[in-house]
């Protein structure tokens, strides 16, 4: 590190003015050094002064980190703190680094405050659930005992990263705590197992909650929706409003419309959109609307699909032409497909999805001039679509992979594994249904 810093200042010497990665550089190194000997802390303060005059320091997440996780290092809370505070964009290693930091010398409440404030800014839904688990995870190992809706925060977060494990983990938490009855946590319990592919554990725990909220019924519906269990959807909802007694608001008529969506129940769904409006006063939402044009598009009810499309405000439609798009792929309707695309292409330019829609419906139905030419027009306005990636946890570890990706190790055994997923899919009843193995994105 001294040799490091040493040249630093012969570039300043020389009239060189050092790039931000140097900087980074050299405070990682600090940060990263075994000795917490005053020479480095020295030399991370020397670099602070530069940044400051350079204007850099604030503005520069990457920069920010480094010098709050130098300060962080050797226990300097306060200055770490003002770093934090004056930075203009925060990202999850800032709140974790920062967090961290007042574990580590103690101070459990400030970070209990901010983890606190992290939910409130909605740092824990974000695309780094794990990085939240792990810090209410350090956070428990001290004196820190969080209330209900922390807990039901970051069980919410973990919701996002689809492990069952996690979720034994956290619903062992729970019980260890007393939170078995606060309904905010029961509620964001049944919507984890859910995602984690466990109906039967979310159904565990909704049984036995034993005074039901419209919170914790909309759960489990959503629940049977996201499974595709549309009857058992309609049955719950039922008993809700009329056993039960309980008001239904647009989150739950949402679900349900999801559930009649997935399980392709036509009239249960249009009775429910209507039902909303008459007997609620409910204004459908643009995500009700586009889930029954989806419902109408799978049972291949095009030409009523598109009725109320063209019914719906132009905002809501941008979204529903997309399913109505891919409903007429399957259904083989190229007609109503090319309008649909047209119309798509419209309302929502830039977006590739929509483009490799339209070429995915030009190739199912044998038109690979047009499929040609809507790629080319795909790559010569730039347009990258956004990789897909799969998440598999294999003996308490998580594994990535996209479609095509050569840098997974075990990228034979995947695609191996799916060969076999196909044979027996079209050896059962699923026959005609199998997985499509390729690397169209």
């Amino acid at each position: 590190m001294d040799a490091a810093f040493s040249l630093l200042k012969d570039m300043w010497v020389l009239g060189f003015e050092p790039s931000s990665p140097t900087f980074v550089s050299i405070l990682s190194g600090c940060s990263d050094s075994d000795s917490d000997s005053f020479s480095f802390w020295w030399q991370g303060m020397s670099i602070h002064c530069c940044l400051i005059k350079l204007g850099l320091v604030y503005s520069q997440v990457t920069l920010a980190n480094a010098l709050m996780g130098m300060y962080v290092h050797f226990s300097q809370m306060e200055e770490a703190r003002k770093v934090f505070d004056l930075m203009d964009e925060k990202l999850i290693i800032s709140w974790t680094t920062i967090m961290g930091g007042y574990v580590k010398v103690g101070h459990v409440a400030e970070a209990y405050n901010l983890f606190n404030q992290m939910q409130h800014q909605r740092y824990a839904h974000s695309d780094h659930p794990l990085e939240a688990l792990h810090l209410f995870r350090r956070l428990v190992r001290t004196d820190f005992r969080p209330d209900g809706p922390t807990v039901a925060t970051v069980i919410s977060a973990c919701a996002d990263i689809g492990s069952i494990s996690i979720a034994q983990e956290m619903e062992h938490y729970i019980s260890l705590n007393g939170l078995e009855f606060d309904l905010q946590v029961q509620t964001s319990l049944i919507h984890l197992y859910s995602k984690c592919g466990s109906i039967k554990k979310a159904q565990e725990v909704f049984q036995k909650v034993a005074d039901k909220d419209l919170t914790v019924w909309s759960s489990m519906i959503n629940s049977y929706a996201i499974h595709g269990m549309g009857k058992e959807a309609i049955d719950l909802f039922r008993k809700m409003t009329t056993t039960e007694g309980i008001i239904p608001d647009a989150i739950v008529y949402t679900s349900v419309l999801l559930a009649c969506s997935h399980a392709g129940l036509v009239e249960d769904g249009l009775k429910c959109f209507i039902s909303m409006q008459k007997d609620f006063g409910i204004t459908p939402k643009i995500e009700d609307c586009t889930c029954l044009v989806d419902l109408l598009g799978r049972v291949g009810r095009l030409d009523l699909a598109l009725d109320t499309i063209q019914g719906m405000p132009l905002e809501a439609q941008v979204q529903a032409w997309a399913p109505l798009l891919s409903a007429c792929r399957i259904h083989g309707n190229v007609e109503l497909g090319e309008i649909a695309a047209v119309k798509l292409l419209e309302l929502s330019l830039g977006s590739s999805g929509n483009y490799v829609l339209m070429a995915n419906l030009y190739t199912s139905f044998g038109k690979w001039k047009e499929a040609h030419e809507m790629r080319k027009l795909i790559d010569g306005k730039g347009l990258v679509k956004e990789c897909g990636w799969s998440q598999v946890e294999i003996g308490g570890r998580f594994h990535t992979f996209a479609a095509g990706n050569p840098s997974r190790v075990q990228l034979a055994n995947i695609y191996k594994m799916l060969e076999d997923l196909n044979f027996t899919l079209q050896e059962g009843s699923c026959a005609g249904q199998a997985v499509t193995m390729n690397n169209d994105p």
